[in-house]
């Protein structure tokens, strides 16, 4: 019943190499060589992955910052894309409801906690339906669909190209795959994580919740992953 939708993300745009990227900054802090020289004869992996490793270890992040990776995003829901943008150093194009009008019923995302149970999520199909009559209503009214969408809820479905640099990527990985996390942009960044693992295996070590980072929790309350003084309990998340 009605028009659900689940997430959908693709890659876009990355460097061409982001390895060497990565080592031509992280070499050009520390050697009298131009950038040029290095990145021309940056062809060591093994080597280029044990500085960047080195040098991100130590804190200097602004070495990958010169990473930027646009991605594009498709069937999450208004209310994860509001929390997505809070996330300072991102660039966002959004599905917008002034220009896009809605016609028929619209795709929206039912969380989880509503799905598990039949009773709820039928109750919340009717009232999506009832919502988008309601809209479509307006707009036959004449009503503009920039005041229209007023009625529309989080939970409709939206799409969206975002950009990051590495460095924010990590940094969104590590607050957002925290199981205190709402499912849906646990889920979401997990996704755009994994896009990028797949050609780029080691980040997976960068590319986790803040907790594998700190080697602690330093939430106010814990899943149990790992304990509050540091190290594991013994329980998985």
């Amino acid at each position: 019943m009605g028009n659900k939708v689940k997430p959908e993300v693709k890659i876009i745009s990355k460097p061409e190499s982001i390895l060497k990227t990565i080592y031509t900054a992280c070499r050009t802090c520390y050697s009298s060589e131009s950038p040029i020289n290095i990145c021309e004869e940056a062809n060591d992996e093994e080597k280029i992955l044990k500085l960047i490793r080195k040098v991100l270890s130590s804190g200097h992040l602004s070495t990958i910052e010169h990473v930027q990776i646009s991605y594009a995003i498709n069937g999450i829901s208004r209310a994860c894309s509001h929390q997505l943008v809070r996330h300072r150093h991102m660039s966002f194009s959004q599905k917008s409801q002034r220009y896009v009008r809605e016609k028929g019923q619209f795709s929206y995302i039912v969380p989880p906690t509503i799905g598990q149970n039949p009773i709820l999520e039928e109750k919340f199909d009717k009232f999506m339906s009832e919502i988008s009559r309601f809209y479509l209503e307006l707009t036959e009214y004449g009503i503009p669909a920039e005041d229209a969408r007023f009625v529309l809820p989080n939970a409709v479905s939206t799409s969206m190209v975002a950009s990051l640099n590495l460095r924010e990527l990590i940094h969104l990985a590590n607050l957002r795959l925290c199981s205190r996390a709402q499912k849906e942009i646990r889920v979401l960044v997990k996704m755009m994580c994994e896009e990028l693992i797949k050609t780029e295996s080691w980040l997976s070590e960068y590319l986790v919740p803040k907790c594998e980072k700190l080697g602690y929790c330093d939430e106010e309350r814990s899943c149990g992953r790992k304990s509050k003084e540091g190290g594991n309990n013994g329980r998985n998340a």
